[in-house]
């Protein structure tokens, strides 16, 4: 046995000693008004991908209060959200800091009649453990994923075995819904949503107006990074998109990105003979925004797809070695390619398709 897994066993034979709890087989859950999600273990896209679980919970009960524990590297999907009364970030590196820790523990103490703990790809230790040491009356979490047992699932009283072997080409905002279809709550909208505000569509507007071109009416973004590598197509392939699409519509076009894509943009920017409008490091509602304004965006399969996935703007997302009917968003408007694991294996001809299709 290593090392890991003898203080592994040693923790979770601590902890079921002091905080197991037996579990009840009863779904009812007795109108609950005060529900506390925990997803500080998930990506900015597989949390926008599971805005379905939020609605889901205010159609049931539209009266309910709902908190959410995220991370620093997903809250920005979910500020201003109009499903979400309380979002807290937590931060392990502040957890030494007396006054972050005492808010952390104000959060968890709050009277909550419901704690869910959702899954998708992964089960998060430290996810079901904020859920057990919140003042909940109910806590729900998996058993298991995937055939995979869950070692904490000693921290709830209402477990859920979470398959999706069954169903490989379900969509994840459909997934997510699994962990609370047991208790009678559900619905058939699985559209993402980003709130945003006139400070943000002011913010878009003035962007716009800065962008030059022949064409009054048609307007490209285009997000050519992402945190993956795999998911990244050619970035020669872009400039050649771009170009061409410049040469068929005189478009306003755009790039979104951050800090994170700078080697990307560059090389964007320095191989397109035209100047490009560049909406750089911008929160995720004023991107929402701008995306929300335009005619067509165009992504990688990464995050920014996702915020893009929750306007009404026409989409097409270029996928290399995920499954997009796992992960594409959903909506009329919106279309995906792939050709295989390898994105480059999509053709500058196969975006020009489907761009034809949508624009005319």
């Amino acid at each position: 046995m290593s090392a890991r897994k003898f203080y592994s066993n040693l923790i979770h034979t601590i902890l079921k000693k002091f905080l197991a709890l037996n579990e009840t087989k009863i779904a009812a859950l007795a109108n609950p008004k005060n529900f506390l999600i925990v997803r500080q273990h998930n990506q900015l896209g597989d949390l926008l991908a599971g805005v379905s679980l939020l609605r889901a919970i205010k159609e049931k009960y539209p009266q309910s209060k709902i908190t959410l524990i995220v991370s620093p590297v997903n809250y920005t999907g979910l500020v201003k959200n109009k499903f979400i009364d309380d979002l807290f970030i937590f931060d392990k590196k502040k957890l030494l800091l007396p006054t972050y820790f005492f808010k952390l523990y104000k959060i968890l103490k709050k009277q909550y009649d419901v704690t869910i703990v959702p899954v998708t790809v992964s089960i998060s230790f430290t996810s079901n453990l904020l859920c057990r040491l919140s003042n909940s009356i109910t806590r729900i979490g998996p058993r298991s994923l995937d055939g995979k047992q869950n070692e904490s699932a000693y921290l709830f009283d209402k477990l859920v075995d979470i398959d999706w072997r069954k169903f490989l080409n379900s969509n994840v905002a459909d997934r997510i819904l699994d962990i609370i279809r047991p208790f009678g709550i559900d619905t058939n909208n699985f559209h993402s949503e980003i709130s945003f505000d006139d400070k943000d569509a002011e913010a878009a507007d003035k962007f716009l107006k800065t962008l030059s071109s022949d064409s009054q009416d048609i307007i490209i973004g285009f997000h050519c990074g992402a945190g993956k590598k795999q998911n990244r197509w050619s970035l020669q392939k872009y400039v050649e998109l771009i170009k061409k699409l410049d040469q068929e519509y005189k478009a306003k076009m755009y790039l979104t990105g951050s800090n994170s894509d700078n080697e990307e943009i560059n090389y964007v920017v320095e191989h397109v003979p035209f100047e490009l409008g560049l909406f750089l490091n911008k929160s995720i509602p004023e991107v929402a925004a701008l995306v929300s304004k335009s005619t067509l965006f165009i992504s990688n399969d990464t995050g920014i797809m996702h915020v893009a996935g929750t306007t009404n703007t026409p989409q097409i997302s270029i996928f290399g070695p995920t499954n997009p009917l796992n992960w594409a968003p959903i909506g009329a408007n919106k279309f995906y390619v792939r050709k295989s694991d390898l994105i480059d294996d999509v053709e500058i001809e196969d975006v020009c398709l489907l761009t034809t299709q949508i624009l005319k």
